[in-house]
């Protein structure tokens, strides 16, 4: 599925990355990042600009060969890995900061792969999230339409709870990233330390 949908010329998130990773950048711990879900690589390619060392996983081959290429124009080199989050391992204690942008999951899998975050991340790491709420549904401007994809803050910090909750927010937000992301949007966003 996601191979078909990024095999466009357009990149169909858009270039630029995310608008809470990008106010929120300065907080992270700097260091090697890994990009859950990063699809065309605009999240990755940003990070790599800022000086972070960037792993960009994504099950999609066509999405990393996108975000090789923006890496490559904008002047700095990333590591793709293509992987089914299901199937990939987060190593203990590896990360300085984990990046999850809109990357919706089967709750069973995403509990997992919180648990992984958690251990993942070295001592005062940070995890970075933003994802859309069940909320979402009545907007339909982007994300998957089964509301067991969507994530609430509650859950989050449910899931997280290894981790300090630096900022922690639900709101209403126009999300205008691509074709596939435009206009007013019900999201979650999380920053979150490993103390």
């Amino acid at each position: 599925m996601w191979d078909e949908t990024y095999s466009v010329e357009e990149y169909v998130y858009g270039k630029a990355p995310n608008g809470f990773l990008f106010e929120m950048c300065g907080k992270l711990k700097k260091g090697k990042v890994l990009c859950l879900a990063e699809g065309e690589g605009r999240n990755a390619v940003h990070l790599a600009r800022q000086g972070f060392t960037v792993t960009a996983v994504d099950s999609s081959k066509v999405g990393l060969a996108k975000a090789d290429k923006l890496a490559r124009e904008s002047g700095v080199s990333i590591q793709t890995v293509v992987a089914d989050l299901a199937d990939y391992a987060i190593e203990e204690g590896t990360w300085d900061s984990i990046v999850s942008i809109f990357c919706h999951l089967h709750p069973d899998l995403r509990r997992r792969l919180h648990r992984d975050v958690t251990a993942g991340l070295k001592k005062g790491g940070t995890f970075l999230l933003e994802a859309y709420t069940p909320r979402q549904l009545e907007f339909k401007t982007g994300g998957p339409r089964s509301a067991e994809y969507l994530v609430e803050l509650s859950t989050l910090r449910e899931e997280l709870d290894g981790l300090e909750i630096l900022h922690g927010e639900e709101l209403v937000r126009d999300v205008t990233e691509g074709s596939k992301h435009t206009g007013q949007g019900s999201v979650v966003q999380l920053l979150a330390r490993k103390n």
